[in-house]
């Protein structure tokens, strides 16, 4: 009777435990529904993207192809500072100190417009950061409420088995002894089942500032990225896998590792809306894909780090 004691006392012990984790996340989790990762001032990009011309745009300025690779070259356009390069190539015909002046007056304008093009792609990588930091943070609220009702079925299902066990042994009569082992045992494997549920609960997570959506649908149709860096995503040049924009590839990878290559369930999934509930597995699959979106963000750095040498090796 003792030990039966001792069994009862550390279950109510366990089940409020949990009750007030459960509590305590449910109170925490809600500075988490809408985003806190977005700017507190929205700037108004210019909706104008560079040309995609990129073969007659490298053709047109074929001279400056002794000094600058054909992707600093398109990066400089897109930056509009290919007449400032022109104009340098030329000044640095003449060794005065007038011209040595005015190149460095324009390699500072041109040092400029990178920097901006820098801190655009910071930017929008630390927004992808902190993006993939706030699914995570749900993912483990939701894989917590998982695992706690699993825990509550495992208790429920020993609980079953010992009161049957109890009950089996006060019962002297074999018919009923016999039965409320059936009963227990039916009843234990019941909650052991119920403990497969290979979907789990749902949690709603808002996300109106969707930066996945623009990259899925391929299109910029809102004001999420600056124009530089939605050229740099979608010009093919500056891809090194099958000569496909970065977002293309990215799409691609998506489908098949996220998707299991099935476009419909990619196309009406919530990763892609306004927000919604999801499941732990859609969290985790945006998690990663917004992890992806941020790699790929910072890659483009390489890409403008070998326009910077290539700008030094210029002016030397």
């Amino acid at each position: 009777m003792k030990k039966l004691f001792y069994f009862f006392a550390f279950l109510g012990l366990f089940v409020s435990c949990v009750s007030k984790k459960n509590q305590a996340i449910k109170n925490n989790i809600l500075i988490l529904k809408d985003s806190y990762c977005k700017a507190p001032f929205n700037y108004n990009y210019s909706n104008k993207i560079p040309s995609y011309n990129s073969d007659s745009i490298i053709t047109a300025n074929k001279e400056l192809r002794t000094n600058f690779s054909d992707q600093s070259i398109l990066i400089l356009n897109a930056l509009d500072n290919l007449d400032e390069v022109h104009d340098i190539m030329e000044l640095k015909k003449d060794n005065s100190l007038e011209s040595q002046v005015k190149v460095l007056q324009l390699k500072s304008k041109i040092n400029s417009k990178i920097t901006i093009a820098l801190t655009e792609l910071d930017a929008v990588a630390a927004e992808f950061d902190c993006e993939g930091e706030r699914v995570a943070q749900i993912g483990s609220y939701v894989d917590n409420l998982n695992a706690s009702r699993n825990n509550r079925l495992i208790l429920y299902s020993i609980v079953a088995g010992a009161a049957a066990s109890i009950a089996g042994g006060i019962v002297k009569d074999n018919g009923w002894s016999n039965a409320i082992d059936i009963g227990g045992g039916a009843l234990g494997a019941g909650f052991g089942l119920a403990t497969l549920n290979p979907k789990g609960k749902k949690v709603e997570f808002i996300h109106q500032r969707n930066l996945l959506r623009d990259v899925w649908n391929q299109k910029l149709e809102s004001s999420n990225f600056p124009p530089f860096v939605w050229y740099m995503y979608t010009e093919k040049k500056f891809s090194n896998r099958d000569n496909a924009p970065i977002i293309e590839s990215i799409k691609k990878r998506w489908l098949h590792f996220q998707f299991d290559n099935n476009l419909e369930a990619a196309e009406k999934s919530v990763i892609f809306s306004s927000g919604g509930f999801y499941r732990a597995d859609e969290l985790h699959n945006r998690a990663a894909m917004l992890n992806q979106m941020q790699s790929a963000t910072r890659t483009i750095n390489q890409n403008i780090n070998y326009l910077l040498l290539d700008l030094d090796k210029l002016i030397l």
